[in-house]
């Protein structure tokens, strides 16, 4: 009787021991899949940086040809998130993504066909496209792939595309480069095949069931929402936070050359990209409470101004410091206002909403750190590099805190 007992609790414990190993599954492999996703929104840019000598040696490129592989995917990313809301309209944010992992994984591999040059920069121009369509279609995803837990499956992409900056900046060349010869051409393969691997295994936890299919319904809207004042806020915002992260990374030589510390370019460098890292993965942590509230939006807003003049005005350690938290202040605003996408919108209206967002975002993003440039060609003063960047700071402030709706629901608002 006893042995029956015995038996019968373990009979009755086994189907809900599978039952939560199948629940834990349905939670981690969405989350897995979202971070390798998010790892090629910028893996592919980043490793640019690293192979330029060799490019630029081999292919005799000037500063200004070298400087356009990498920031003409980031004049894409706003350029191309409009006509990517439209791709994920016709197809669904699915496919969309799909479609353009593969056409990332071809692209970035074609810049390794060069010469003759057309290939390297029209590879480019399509890589940064590629991204342009996956950006706006994660967020819909993660509302399909992680119902109840949307600000965690933002926290996680935005953590793996924050990761494909440090991983692409930092592992290139002491790891990739050796691995095939020093070749640049083969270090783009290497970091491009795995995409077509991502695919696969979305497609394969698809057709099992694992994550969640094409939503049913309304097909997703492809016009953004452009009369929406919190659209333009928030694209300010986030603006701000490109335009701080991409300008501190352009003019850093130049800012620390003006101040007498050029030597320590390369530490300064890792501390200030090692920051995104650092405040990517405490968004993780803290995403519950931080990502949909506009209280942390307005704080990192004020956060990245004031990080801005530290660097602008500091020497020495200060210096340093400022720049690590202006490093963590661009991450945390960047996930804030990329993660709110899955909050306050619908599957439908999401792609539509972010690619607003992107196409307003990342234009200021490059616009501005260029102005930058022109200023001090035109003053002869390094000092002013980053003055845009704070003007467009201090513009953020006041759209974070105009903007008192910013994180109310849009759903049955359009």
């Amino acid at each position: 009787m006893a042995h029956g007992s015995r038996c019968g609790r373990r009979c009755v414990r086994l189907p809900s021991l599978q039952g939560q190993h199948a629940t834990m599954l349905s939670r981690v492999i969405p989350l897995v899949l979202l971070w390798f996703a998010g790892l090629y929104l910028r893996l592919p840019i980043l490793v640019i940086p690293a192979l330029a000598p060799g490019i630029q040696s081999e292919l005799s490129l000037g500063q200004t040809g070298v400087g356009a592989l990498t920031t003409l995917p980031v004049l894409m990313l706003s350029l191309g998130a409009l006509p990517g809301a439209l791709i994920i309209a016709r197809f669904g944010p699915l496919a969309a993504l799909c479609g353009a992992l593969v056409m990332l994984a071809a692209a970035s591999a074609l810049r390794g066909a060069a010469p003759p040059l057309a290939l390297l920069f029209v590879g480019t121009v399509l890589t940064g496209l590629a991204v342009a369509v996956m950006q706006p279609s994660l967020p819909a995803i993660v509302l399909r792939w992680t119902p109840g837990y949307a600000a965690l499956g933002s926290a996680v992409y935005m953590n793996g595309m924050l990761m494909g900056e440090f991983v692409g900046a930092g592992f290139t060349l002491p790891v990739v480069l050796p691995l095939v010869d020093g070749s640049w051409r083969g270090a783009l393969a290497v970091w491009s095949a795995p995409a077509l691997l991502v695919v696969a295994a979305i497609v394969v936890a698809h057709r099992t069931k694992l994550v969640a299919g094409a939503a049913s319904g309304t097909a997703p809207t492809a016009n953004p929402p452009w009369r929406l004042p919190r659209l333009w806020y928030l694209g300010v915002i986030l603006g701000a936070a490109s335009a701080g992260y991409f300008g501190t990374n352009a003019y850093l030589a130049t800012i620390l050359a003006h101040q007498g510390q050029e030597e320590r370019l390369a530490t300064y460098l890792l501390v200030f990209n090692g920051a995104q890292v650092v405040g990517s993965l405490s968004m993780i942590a803290l995403a519950r409470w931080l990502i949909g509230k506009r209280g942390p939006i307005v704080v990192m807003a004020w956060g990245v101004a004031l990080a801005l003049i530290g660097v602008m005005t500091g020497s020495g350690w200060f210096t340093l410091i400022a720049a690590f938290a202006l490093g963590i202040a661009t991450c945390v605003q960047l996930i804030q206002v990329v993660g709110l996408v899955p909050q306050i919108a619908t599957v439908e209206t999401a792609p539509s909403l972010s690619a607003g967002l992107f196409a307003v975002g990342y234009l200021l993003g490059f616009v501005i750190p260029l102005a930058g440039g022109l200023l001090v060609d035109g003053m002869g003063n390094p000092g002013l590099v980053l003055v845009p960047a704070l003007v467009l700071a201090a513009l953020g402030i006041l759209a974070a805190h105009a903007s008192k709706n910013m994180v109310s629901s849009l759903r049955g608002a359009e």
